[in-house]
């Protein structure tokens, strides 16, 4: 982490912060209350029996849009403001074809170093970043890492986390030896790969408790973010922020309660309520690195999906997954263009291009590693057969009737 922008602050500048908190928390409630009052009942039309709005309603209406657009706008430049004012050096793990596609947009709001097995130099040095290959872990940890994304395979991850975690380790002692062991803060890390709950529990499971880790799933890639990234989805969890490991379904920090001075307050596996101001600055420091990396995929217009490992899982399975296997089976019968394709076909052979262009490994790595996979090739098993059954009842019905059917030519796989 670069020390320059992760200190804690002085008494003093902590006492600003705290009061700068309270005047935006201030102003937020007041947006909110002013929006909840506008959409309330007796505010709006959406009764049938409601009155009709008096002469003038619409402009005021239109009046008020606006100035929320203003407000909208004004936010963004401050958020965006916020960023370029304290911007993260991010470490990439993995410069393949993915690593390469996130660094590239990354290095528009911070410095990245980049590691890999092959030498990338030329390439990370035509696009602005820095190379330093992944035999030497130590140098590339000694860049002062806000932020490590690990971009390796499925099937890798688990290998690449292991071989990471001593030199961190030999890293945070070597800070704990120069200073307060309280404040010693490893850099956050992020994975993204297609299955989460299998990346959350490595990380847990091996990574130092300094580290924070925050779980994601950047649902497109090179070919369909080649034009942008505007309107794409982007899955997260917080999983685990200054040692305290997250309920998945408090990722958004707010207890449902009354009290407004635990506004900003989250729920650890333990079921216990804690604030993100207690003991110190560190719990404030902590998430506002993850809302700064965060906020480098909002600017870029993904569309933010907060969501539990668990539940992306048994989402991906009958999503992702299934597409996968839709295309490999597809692909495995050789289907190819002909003269007369429909529409509908050449979406079938696009589907099948574009799932079996991945590498067999990565497809491996959704069934391996989602315990959901299996039930939906179960699934699309049965689903099969009884598609197959319903040809098979409805030619019997046929015969039945006394139709000229030949029993040679049945065009129905036999049970």
């Amino acid at each position: 982490m670069a020390s320059s922008s992760l200190a804690l602050s002085s008494p003093a500048g902590g006492s600003t912060n705290s009061h700068n908190r309270n005047n935006k928390r201030a102003k937020t409630k007041h947006y909110y209350t002013e929006m909840q009052a506008s959409l309330s009942p007796g505010n709006n039309s959406t009764d049938g029996a409601a009155a009709t709005p008096a002469a003038g309603k619409l402009e005021e209406l239109k009046q008020r849009e606006a100035e929320l657009s203003k407000l909208l706008a004004s936010v963004r430049r401050e958020k965006l403001s916020a960023i370029r004012a304290r911007p993260l050096t991010i470490g990439v793990m993995g410069f393949g074809r993915f690593g390469q596609f996130i660094a590239r947009t990354f290095s528009k709001y911070g410095r990245i170093v980049v590691t890999s097995r092959s030498d990338y130099t030329d390439i990370a040095n035509g696009m602005g970043v820095k190379y330093v290959p992944l035999s030497n872990l130590d140098a590339f940890l000694a860049e002062d890492l806000d932020v490590i994304v690990v971009a390796t395979s499925i099937l890798s991850f688990k290998s690449t986390i292991q071989s990471l975690v001593p030199h961190l380790e030999k890293q945070l002692l070597a800070k704990a030896g120069k200073g307060d062991s309280a404040i010693v803060k490893g850099p956050l890390i992020v994975d993204v790969l297609s299955v989460k709950e299998h990346a959350r529990q490595v990380m847990l499971d091996l990574l130092p408790p300094e580290c924070d880790i925050l779980c994601t799933h950047p649902m497109f890639g090179p070919d369909s973010g080649k034009k942008g990234w505007h309107g794409l989805n982007f899955v997260y969890e917080k999983t685990r922020l200054d040692k305290v490991v997250l309920e998945p379904e408090s990722n958004n920090y707010n207890v449902n309660n009354n009290d407004s001075d635990n506004e900003e307050a989250f729920v650890d596996t333990a079921g216990q309520v804690h604030s993100v101001h207690e003991d110190s600055e560190a719990h404030v420091e902590a998430i506002d690195r993850v809302e700064r990396f965060l906020s480098i995929w909002e600017e870029e217009g993904c569309r933010m999906v907060p969501m539990s490992a668990k539940d992306h899982d048994a989402y991906a399975a009958n999503s992702q997954f299934i597409t996968h296997l839709m295309g490999r089976i597809l692909g495995s019968q050789g289907l190819s263009s002909t003269p007369i394709d429909t529409k509908g076909f050449e979406s079938v052979l696009k589907l099948v291009g574009s799932t079996t262009a991945d590498s067999f490994d990565l497809f491996y790595g959704l069934y391996k590693f989602n315990q959901n996979s299996l039930d939906t090739i179960l699934q699309l098993r049965s689903a099969m057969d009884e598609v197959v059954d319903k040809l098979k009842v409805m030619e019997d019905e046929e015969q039945q009737k006394g139709n000229s059917v030949d029993p040679n030519n049945s065009k129905v796989v036999p049970s």
